[in-house]
């Protein structure tokens, strides 16, 4: 599991980090299955009273979807590739401690749902935050409805509709962020987070936390449902993988010249 999501201990608290830099933390079905066992590894140790959830590197949380992985489905693969991913998604919502997302780097997409799922994110000013799936073919359906928990509608469809990314200072004054702080400070203000958790009743925690779960789950499984039919429209066109396909060969093109730079 380590190749993938990796964790550690500090006191009660434990501190998982998503672990793919080289891909800026993108995830894919090997990343989703590391972080559904580690969420459930966390949630059943007693030792463990509030959790950390953070990015290797200094680039990213996470960017999101894998976009090498999601350009080869086809649209009949899409229902379990989108069922894996609301499973990831419940994994975290099943959570029964705190947890609290600290935002490293670049937050899109995927990685911008995770941390959204997360009961307290802590960021910088210069972090780069959003939904920007259209920009990639996908209409944005579990993103927009998890951000219809946290901003109001008009907030949400301009975020959907354009799929710009914010920075961490907008992101903090729409309450996406909980708390700014200087980008070397993020993890330290998380764990010290983590450990205000700690001291708390576990119980009163544990119950409060259900009663959130219990409020949001039906729009949650709505979504995952929906989800899947949208996405599996879309793929059925081939205007996704088209593009897709276009990002990675531009993103490939641009670092053979970087190489051919160095090399010159």
């Amino acid at each position: 599991m380590k190749k993938y999501v990796n964790i550690e201990y500090s006191g009660n608290a434990a501190i998982i980090t998503l672990n793919r830099p080289e891909s800026l933390n993108a995830i894919d079905r090997s990343m989703r299955d590391a972080l559904i066992d580690a969420m459930g590894s966390v949630n059943r140790d007693g030792n463990v009273r509030a959790i950390v959830l953070t990015g290797a590197g200094d680039r990213a949380f996470s960017s999101g979807q894998d976009l090498s992985e999601a350009a080869g489905f086809e649209a009949h693969e899409v229902q379990a590739w989108m069922g894996h991913q609301c499973a990831m998604f419940q994994s975290i919502r099943d959570l029964e401690k705190p947890l609290i997302a600290a935002f490293n780097g670049t937050a899109a997409g995927t990685g911008f749902q995770i941390g959204l799922l997360a009961d307290v994110r802590v960021g910088h000013a210069d972090l780069l935050i959003g939904q920007p799936e259209v920009r990639v073919g996908l209409a944005s359906i579990l993103g927009s409805y998890l951000m219809t928990l946290h901003l109001g509608l008009s907030h949400n469809i301009e975020m959907s509709l354009l799929g710009r990314l914010l920075t961490g200072e907008r992101a903090h004054a729409l309450g996406l962020v909980n708390y700014l702080v200087s980008p070397d400070q993020v993890k330290a203000k998380a764990l010290e987070l983590a450990n205000e958790f700690a001291q708390l009743p576990a119980n009163a925690l544990r119950l409060t936390k259900e009663r959130f779960r219990l409020l949001t789950q039906p729009g949650f499984d709505e979504a995952c449902e929906a989800v899947r039919r949208y996405h599996q429209a879309e793929y059925a066109t081939g205007e996704p993988q088209e593009i897709m396909r276009g990002f990675l060969e531009a993103r490939s093109s641009r670092r053979r010249e970087r190489e051919a730079g160095r090399a010159a």
